[in-house]
């Protein structure tokens, strides 16, 4: 039988190591949906537990492919989405009225803000965050505003900014 210093010492060293699908990002872990080799004891005692994490068997690894499945089709559309959504923006020109001073400088600069509210007027819903302006429209003209409608996927609407 041996004493515990010896039993310890002739273990080998994988043994208490547990293969886990994560559920949750966890610092220093892993990401959801990975599987990873933690320790017996923190899996057992912890992951399991308040269900950050559950044991690999055939059944999980099943359910880890199709929820994996459902999220890739899930992306898909949206890139679909932002690609029709690109298609009906190309052919959008915005005119936007704005009260201006004798030298043609505007009394208000044209912001993010104001061409999300511009656009859903016309009947598109885009997140003022996915306008890219690097700073306000200050003057008259025609100006070409780049909007990131999907990581991958960007689009240019020429808006016109003419006196009131």
């Amino acid at each position: 039988m041996g004493t515990l210093l010896e039993r310890l010492e002739n273990r080998p060293l994988n043994e208490d190591k547990m293969e886990v699908i994560l559920n949750q990002d966890i610092d220093r872990i892993g990401k959801a949906g990975c599987i990873v080799k933690v320790k017996d004891g923190f899996a057992r005692n912890f992951l399991i537990p308040n269900g950050l994490a559950v044991p690999v068997t055939p059944a999980n690894l099943k359910k880890l492919e199709q929820e994996k499945q459902q999220k890739t089709l899930q992306l898909e559309k949206v890139k679909r989405g932002a690609e029709e959504l690109k298609a009906k923006l190309a052919h959008l020109s915005l005119t936007i009225p704005v009260l201006t001073h004798e030298e043609d400088k505007l009394y208000a600069s044209i912001t993010a803000q104001d061409l999300a509210t511009a656009l859903s007027e016309e009947g598109f819903n885009i997140d003022k965050n996915s306008i890219v302006l690097g700073e306000p429209i200050k003057t008259l003209g025609i100006f070409e505003v780049p909007i990131n409608l999907h990581p991958e996927i960007s689009a240019k609407i020429r808006v016109w900014i003419v006196k009131k």
